[in-house]
């Protein structure tokens, strides 16, 4: 098999995580894996060296330039998927003429390189899975104010709309972490309906925790011991206002009962912004202005290291995990907060797939931000048990463990595959 990843450690990005996370298991499983991804250097994504520790000795990584961002960002191409689609073009052609693959496996949100699964394709006659991590073309934006809508809006929905089906008509099997991505597609493109379609989150992956435990000293404390800390590491953004705002309400009510009490809190949310160092916009810091509790509200709209991640969720006191409005939102950046045992608290869209995720684990504190009566409450209730330290360690369903395992995961990915190679 041929993974195509642009990013890959030690680029740290969310998208490169699920074949991190596979590689260990893909050869149990009778898959053999080589990856393709674009030499860091042509990036300017933060690096994070720890994750290579994760990745099998003697994988076959291939690495591959690509255009220079200055230029082409000037012309709306500054993507890593456009700049880096012709080499990955080149490389892949001497691969596949080259070696015996059976599969091409593209698992990415940079999805405008899958045009090149449809060119393999019909050239080498190999089939391509594509890993549905995020929509690509998407119409949820399309009714948004133009400031809430992605830089470049206008151009990048157009030119999905007609790069999409490019890759969607010779595709011979999909992996989604949504249903609903897979429903939408089906719906697009009748002939998606015939082909092998599996939802699959990303996995649980426990070695994880032992690297970050190695290397603790190696990271800045961003937590206050003065406190009672709870946190939230991930990206910001207005579309996880309905999440928040119930969260700062209950608080600000809790400060107006019990200054002294709740005066021992401080929210944390972290890496809210994919935006350079030093470059990101506030986006959760400004909602709790609105309500006079910005002195109990930290916002670093800088990105940490993955493991400078894990090891700051365990030092925190509570852990809270807001979702999107967008009901296709997913679950998996939950796994690396359950993997740490902490106290936690999400608040979600009802229809998002993460909330009977954190139900099978057995996590007390899940709601829904539109359905859950007497939803300030029950956050009320989070905050008194975090303030008087008696929420424990949670113990999850071992079942919850073991089905949303990574191992178990990469066992379900590779069960698609030979799906894939024997009807294709």
């Amino acid at each position: 098999m041929l993974i195509i990843s642009p990013y890959f450690p030690p680029v740290n990005t969310a998208d490169m995580q699920r074949v991190r996370m596979s590689l260990p298991y893909f050869e149990a499983n009778g898959w053999q894996a080589e990856v393709v991804a674009v030499d860091p250097a042509y990036t300017d994504l933060p690096q994070d060296k720890l994750m290579v520790e994760s990745i099998p000795a003697g994988t076959k990584i291939h690495l591959i330039k690509a255009l220079g961002k200055k230029w082409t960002s000037k012309l709306g191409f500054g993507s890593i998927s456009y700049r880096s689609w012709w080499f990955f073009r080149q490389k892949v052609n001497r691969l596949l003429k080259e070696g015996n693959f059976d599969l091409i496996y593209f698992s990415t949100t940079q999805f405008q390189v899958c045009t090149l699964g449809a060119y393999w394709k019909k050239k080498f006659n190999v089939p391509y899975v594509i890993d549905m991590q995020d929509p690509w073309h998407s119409e949820y934006y399309r009714d948004k104010p133009k400031e809430q809508q992605p830089p470049k809006y206008w151009l990048s929905y157009r030119l999905n709309k007609y790069l999409e089906p490019k890759a969607m008509n010779t595709v011979g099997g999909l992996i989604s972490v949504s249903e609903n991505y897979i429903e939408i597609l089906r719906d697009r493109y009748p002939r998606l309906k015939n082909i092998p379609a599996e939802t699959i989150t990303f996995g649980a992956f426990e070695p994880d925790i032992k690297i970050a435990a190695e290397h603790a000293g190696e990271f800045a404390a961003l937590l206050d011991p003065a406190f009672k800390n709870i946190v939230y590491i991930g990206r910001g953004g207005m579309d996880m206002y309905n999440a928040i705002m119930p969260v700062f309400e209950a608080l600000k009510l809790g400060l107006a009962a019990e200054p002294d009490e709740y005066a021992q809190l401080k929210l944390f949310f972290i890496g809210t912004s994919y935006a350079p160092n030093g470059q990101g916009s506030a986006t959760i810091l400004p909602l709790a202005k609105e309500r006079g509790i910005e002195k109990y509200v930290v916002e670093i709209t800088g990105r940490i290291g993955y493991y400078h991640t894990l090891q700051t969720l365990q030092q925190a006191d509570g852990l809270f995990i807001p979702g999107s409005d967008d009901p296709q939102y997913t679950a998996s950046k939950i796994f690396p907060y359950l993997l740490t045992h902490k106290p936690l608290m999400a608040v979600f869209n009802a229809k998002s797939s993460a909330i009977a995720i954190l139900n099978e684990f057995g996590v007390k504190d899940t709601y829904s931000y539109d359905e859950t009566p007497g939803l300030l409450s029950k956050i009320d209730s989070f905050f008194k048990l975090i303030l008087n330290g008696g929420a424990g360690t949670p113990e999850y369903s071992a079942d919850a463990e073991k089905k949303y395992s990574a191992q178990m995961m990469t066992k379900r990915q590779c069960d698609l595959f030979n799906k894939v190679i024997f009807t294709s």
